[in-house]
């Protein structure tokens, strides 16, 4: 098995694997889904009553949307996670009573007429754990309104909630192997390509970049020889994939991808373990 990077951001990571079968890739692409932990707001503390600010007016602890709501959106707001500091809470050396390696704290203290952001969430303590996205917008404030919000925020997994789920798009190809021969209009071969796949050198269709192509099969229809027969042919290697992910910003995609394959790798030596043991008695 042999896998080549194409691209690797911080939110983004494709990579092109060769030598292997559908089923594997799919394997990894679960993980990379459900498998991978992350840090998200779990509990959402509302003040009741009223709020005042340091000059003494008074404020009503409402919003225009219902506190479960915006519990909800605290939930799925990307939380930085760092999978060597921080571990599940039940498994935490402070027997999940909650700590700086389990638990991370927010509080949100917003008073109207203003939009509340993600932004507006602060970490008590390290501020390095501040929300990078800080646009995501929460609830409008009127005037005369505010929000005294304490939000604690565990690690999880995407089987549990979608709230945990860092890697939000994920999905792979069969690698296109495209042929093309000579084309009555090559210009209309060119144009019904919509992701723009092939070029003209000269008179001639040539294929730019091979890995773009989805294999719709338009360029099939389009690209027609002398004789009116179709002049090109376009096919998925079926063990060679193009795969690519984004997660949402709470955990750089290099770590998730080392993470997955770190995850199967240790399932598969303790089942290979468990057979071993069974094959010997």
């Amino acid at each position: 098995m042999k896998l080549q990077m194409r691209e690797l951001t911080d939110t983004r990571c494709s990579f092109v694997i060769d030598d292997t079968t559908p089923d594997v890739v799919n394997t990894l692409r679960r993980a990379l889904i459900s498998e991978v932990p992350k840090m998200a707001i779990d509990e959402v503390e509302f003040h009741m009553g009223p709020i005042r600010d340091e000059e003494g007016n008074e404020y009503d602890s409402n919003s225009a949307l219902f506190d479960e709501m915006i519990a909800h959106r605290l939930g799925l707001v990307p939380i930085p996670t760092d999978l060597k500091s921080f571990t599940f809470k039940e498994k935490c050396e402070c027997g999940g009573s909650g700590c700086p390696h389990c638990t991370i704290i927010y509080v949100l203290n917003k008073k109207g007429p203003c939009m509340v952001y993600s932004g507006d969430l602060q970490p008590l303590g390290d501020m390095s754990l501040r929300v990078k996205e800080e646009l995501i917008p929460i609830v409008k404030l009127e005037e005369k309104q505010a929000l005294l919000i304490y939000a604690t925020a565990i690690m999880g997994l995407g089987s549990t909630h979608a709230k945990w789920q860092p890697v939000t798009v994920c999905g792979y190809k069969y690698y296109p192997q495209i042929k093309v021969g000579k084309c009555r209009d090559p210009q209309a071969c060119i144009d019904s390509c919509p992701k723009h796949v092939y070029a003209l050198d000269g008179k001639k269709v040539v294929v730019e970049d091979p890995e773009k192509c989805d294999l719709c099969q338009n360029c099939v229809t389009a690209c027609i020889g002398e004789d009116g027969a179709s002049v090109v042919e376009v096919i998925g290697k079926e063990d060679k994939f193009v795969f690519s992910f984004e997660t949402d910003g709470s955990i750089k995609s290099k770590d998730a991808l080392a993470f997955a394959l770190e995850m199967l790798m240790n399932r598969f030596e303790e089942l290979r373990e468990q057979f071993s043991g069974i094959e010997s008695s």
